[in-house]
């Protein structure tokens, strides 16, 4: 999904209901807020009430984090930048992520807000019970955690310069995913995949634009 011309002003109208409007914003810390306490309660249920050891836990845990990389990119790949000829599909595409494209600067829109992320995990959490039983309550949090960690990852991207030298890769190439290329960049929480399936920008080639940059980060 391309669009002529990025605005840096406001924020997509994505309901005509002013209801549902208040609904697709939220802030990072109350999603954060509202799945840590969550998060906590099944890694302590998964070894208190199902038995499972920490080393286990532990493992299920970050294997999951793990997954849900993969999970971001082929998310962010193949859904996120889908071009149908699907009014309803490419419908649901802008309300997904092409809002997030036309209106880089809302900082409100990054997160999934709480009703639907709630709906939506509930429903990963089911599907993932019906698959692995019990490794759920271990595996369902770190997949979530991964979650929090790309959001909050994509929301520093937009505010902050990197704090760290070895990050810049991933902000030049999700600032590159903007503004040169949305067909490559898919990575955000991390450029991994990127660099598997050869979707990395060739940083040693592409030159920053200072002005494109600044055009995506949020107004101070």
């Amino acid at each position: 999904m391309k669009f002529d011309k990025i605005k840096n002003k406001g924020q997509a109208r994505l309901f005509e209901s002013r209801y549902l409007e208040m609904l697709t914003k939220t802030h990072p810390l109350v999603i954060w807020g509202m799945y840590l306490p969550i998060i906590g309660y099944m890694l302590y249920y998964s070894n208190a009430t199902l038995g499972y050891s920490v080393g286990k836990i532990t493992l299920v845990f970050l294997g999951a984090i793990f997954f849900w990389s993969f999970f971001e990119y082929v998310m962010h790949r193949f859904l996120f930048h889908l071009v149908t000829e699907n009014k309803r599909l490419t419908r649901f595409v802008y309300v997904l992520h092409g809002n997030h494209h036309e209106y880089p600067r809302d900082r409100q829109r990054l997160f999934m807000p709480p009703v639907p992320s709630l709906i939506i995990s509930s429903i990963i959490f089911a599907v993932m019970y019906l698959v692995m039983g019990g490794l759920t309550f271990m595996f369902w949090p770190g997949f979530i955690l991964g979650y929090l960690i790309y959001g909050s990852m994509h929301y520093a991207i937009h505010a902050w310069n990197p704090p760290f030298k070895f990050m810049k890769p991933v902000w030049r190439n999700h600032h590159l995913h903007h503004y040169k290329d949305d067909e490559k960049g898919f990575g955000v929480s991390s450029s991994f995949w990127d660099r598997v399936f050869g979707t990395f920008f060739d940083l040693d080639k592409e030159k920053e634009d200072k002005t494109k940059v600044k055009e995506l980060m949020f107004d101070k």
